[in-house]
């Protein structure tokens, strides 16, 4: 798989590296020359150039990319970069890093992004992740499809304790993928019973997000956290 990442700072960097020890071809580039740490990620192609800049990108081999990660510490240069690779040159899957969270709005289809990551949020949902019982949090909001992934813990008193995944009815929209149970994730298979302390999985998408109050109360609780 050919990677083109925008931003050799230090996410561009650790993606970098991690995505070349797992034998991916990667090219980063930066327009600061002090970002030009070659020896950090010796295993890549570097380049020296703005990937605003469409020459650039071609030069980077983005008409030939699976993957551009637009992972930037700014927000402007991102949206720009998704823009282009995705519009532009047809690159089957954008990610963009979101670095403040209030221009999270922008980061969508209409700009190119498939995928935006938003440290901020990701750090907040993990946080109300370990504070939440019963409470639906969400994690991870999938743009491309329109849908949302949200988590939960049961607390004993959850009206779906008892019942198996079969017997849990849940709005149109909304479906169970998995149980993690004592650190151990588990397929939703139909006949498994829901216990105490179980971590939920559930996918839901945007129409069945008007029901989450119901699924909340499935799940022990009245209300969700976002």
């Amino acid at each position: 798989m050919k990677v083109v990442i925008a931003g050799a700072g230090s996410v561009g960097r650790s993606i970098a590296r991690e995505l070349s020890s797992l034998d991916h071809e990667v090219t980063i580039l930066d327009k600061e020359t002090a970002a030009m740490r070659v020896a950090s990620v010796p295993n890549v192609d570097w380049l020296l150039a703005d990937a605003c800049d469409p020459k650039a990108l071609l030069e980077a081999g983005i008409d030939e990319c699976d993957i551009v990660v637009a992972a930037t510490g700014d927000d402007k240069s991102n949206l720009v970069v998704s823009m282009l690779s995705k519009l532009v040159y047809g690159v089957p899957r954008v990610i963009a890093r979101v670095n403040n969270p209030r221009n999270e709005w922008l980061f969508d289809e209409n700009w190119g992004v498939d995928v935006p990551v938003s440290t901020p949020r990701i750090m907040t949902a993990l946080v109300e992740e370990a504070l939440a019982e019963g409470d639906l949090v969400r994690m991870a909001r999938f743009h491309r499809s329109g849908t949302s992934m949200f988590q939960t813990h049961l607390p004993e008193s959850a009206p779906a304790v008892g019942l198996s995944v079969g017997e849990v009815v849940l709005p149109a929209g909304a479906v169970l993928t998995t149980i993690v149970r004592d650190g151990v994730p588990l397929h939703a298979e139909r006949d498994l019973t829901l216990e105490t302390g179980d971590q939920v999985i559930i996918i839901v998408s945007d129409e069945a997000e008007r029901d989450l109050d119901l699924i909340g109360a499935l799940m022990g609780a009245g209300e969700t956290s976002d």
